[in-house]
């Protein structure tokens, strides 16, 4: 299946770009990331959010073709 993926702050500093769309077999939110994370060797972030569809999920999320899937993680300011 065909999921978009959006990056945010350090991800998407480290991906080198805020989006991709990519083919993956992944069955829920987590096993995407993990994919992903072996793809591009992510930095370690803390806890991160995850939305599909414009709304917040847990990692055990499955996918379906066609997902919009964003990965979000923390952000400090002042």
């Amino acid at each position: 299946m065909r999921i978009q993926v959006e990056y945010f702050a350090v991800l998407r500093e480290h991906v080198g770009r805020g989006a991709e769309s990519c083919e993956t077999a992944a069955a829920t939110v987590g096993d995407l990331y993990r994919e992903l994370d072996a793809r591009h060797g992510f930095p370690a972030v803390g806890r991160l959010k995850v939305a599909v569809n414009d709304e917040f999920r847990d990692w055990d999320t499955p996918l379906s073709d066609g997902d919009h899937v964003v990965f979000i993680p923390p952000v400090a300011g002042g």
